[in-house]
């Protein structure tokens, strides 16, 4: 085993809908196909996390339930330290309500705004009517030829983004953050934010490579690379999907 990485699982017993929680199962998954061995830490309210040991973080989606009962806690115990840590380049994947949680704040369909950690240059507006369906984001990840990544949202929040982020894509099938502007998530740093359940990392195998390869050059220096994997059967389903919604 060589060159072992922390990943910081955030809030999985309240942000773990649709099967998010495989994403951390892939992560882990395909670290160990490489000899890679990856430490699963729980970040539940009221832990204490030393952020500078993390190397990779994931946030998923919750109901509006969930995502009250962990806001003081990210807001107030792990904000100052996960913020530095993504201005650091931390490598985190975030989810639906997650994402949100990320941004500015969140307005209620019903005008209460619920203040976010301001990590992400985004804010969200709550909507009467859901999101719903298969997505597929056309997206670039560092300088390798664009992908198709595919998933299934479910959101009635509208995230729109500020000039401090990047867009992860564009909107190929789906409604992406709004259901407007034709953007399928965001980056900044090393931080992603999308609307793409299903799981996604498990579906969509040159994403997860990705993070854990910027995970690995942060953490061990820009030389250190990712053993390839033979991703056959995963890119097949994967373009199945794109070819099912008429892509």
């Amino acid at each position: 085993m060589s060159n072992p990485l922390t990943l910081a699982h955030l809030y999985g017993s309240h942000m773990n809908v649709y099967g998010d929680r495989g994403n951390v199962i892939a992560l882990k998954q395909r670290c160990a196909w490489r000899g890679i061995t990856l430490t699963v830490i729980p970040v539940e309210p009221g832990a204490d996390i030393d952020w500078a040991r993390i190397d990779l973080a994931f946030f998923g989606g919750g109901q509006d339930s969930g995502q009250a009962l962990i806001a003081n806690d990210l807001l107030e115990r792990q904000g100052p330290g996960l913020r530095a840590a993504i201005e650091d380049g931390l490598v985190l994947l975030a989810i639906c309500g997650g994402y949100q949680l990320l941004g500015h704040y969140f307005l209620t369909h019903s005008g209460e705004r619920l203040p976010g950690l301001g990590a992400l240059d985004v804010h969200t507006i709550g909507g009467k009517q859901r999101l719903i369906g298969n997505i597929v984001v056309e997206a670039q990840l560092g300088g390798a030829p664009p992908i198709r990544l595919v998933g299934f949202e479910n959101h009635s929040g509208r995230t729109y983004h500020g000039p401090g982020v990047r867009p992860l894509g564009r909107v190929l099938v789906g409604h992406g953050d709004n259901g407007e502007d034709g953007i399928g998530g965001a980056m900044y740093r090393n931080t992603f934010g999308c609307y793409l359940h299903g799981s996604l990392l498990p579906k969509n195998p040159q994403l997860t490579d990705h993070l854990i390869s910027l995970a690995l050059q942060r953490r061990y220096g820009p030389d250190a690379t990712l053993a390839p994997l033979d991703m056959t059967l995963e890119q097949r389903a994967q373009r199945r999907m794109v070819e099912r919604l008429g892509h």
